[in-house]
């Protein structure tokens, strides 16, 4: 029994909780930008950036975490200016999971906080106008307020997303016990090992998390009101 409680299941939920939490925090500030552009923008492109965002959604994460190491990595474009200039090296690390998390959620966020602002009637922002509101102001204070539902949704179900996250985390940030292995991670390991008590464990925080997750969901975005 006291295999059950061991230490490293619970570090590798806290360093989960980390991850994701900043990886939900980065989703929602682009989501949030990209979904209003993508919803009220009218340029050439606009779909094939849409499909480009989304991309991650259907791609195969080890696919997509080979991309990330290219790009992060130290001969990397971004990963070796890092190096030169600052001295930082992403790859195996914690920030490097929460990339990987974040690049992977992003499109939940994306299409909910699209589709939400869609929804808001034109009359209300333009009715802001009128009154002499400034755009940002508009944004912020009309169709935000308006769109809340949806955003909340989408950031809710990334949060899951990138608590639940393994391929492309793997790619990038390996599996170093305390630093960069997640629950996801830490399952697989136990499996490999033949620690059958550590792997249940671990499946049963997750399980547990992600239905926590979805309750919050259910309840922090009501339902629409059943047409009599």
């Amino acid at each position: 029994m006291t295999a059950l409680w061991s230490e490293p299941a619970w570090v590798a939920l806290a360093l989960s909780l980390k991850v994701a939490c900043w990886a939900t925090a980065i989703d929602v500030a682009l989501g949030i930008a990209l979904g209003y552009l993508l919803a009220r923008g009218r340029f050439p492109g606009r779909e094939l950036l849409d499909a480009l965002l989304t991309l991650p959604m259907v791609m195969p994460p080890t696919v997509l975490g080979y991309y990330l190491l290219v790009i992060l990595g130290r001969n990397g474009a971004l990963g070796g200016w890092l190096q030169r200039g600052f001295g930082i090296n992403l790859i195996f690390t914690w920030q490097a999971a929460v990339i990987a998390a974040a690049v992977v959620s992003l499109p939940l966020v994306l299409k909910s906080a699209r589709s939400a602002f869609e929804t808001v009637d034109l009359q209300f922002e333009q009715a802001a106008r009128v009154l002499g509101i400034a755009p940002f102001g508009v944004f912020l204070r009309v169709t935000l307020p308006l769109a809340w539902r949806g955003v909340l949704a989408g950031a809710l179900l990334a949060f899951a997303r990138a608590m639940g996250e393994f391929g492309a985390t793997l790619m990038v940030a390996g599996s170093i016990p305390g630093k960069t292995q997640t629950l996801s991670i830490a399952v697989y390991e136990a499996v490999q090992a033949g620690q059958d008590d550590s792997a249940n464990l671990l499946v049963v925080i997750t399980s547990l998390t992600c239905v926590a997750v979805l309750i919050a969901a259910n309840k922090l975005t009501p339902n629409r009101r059943q047409q009599p």
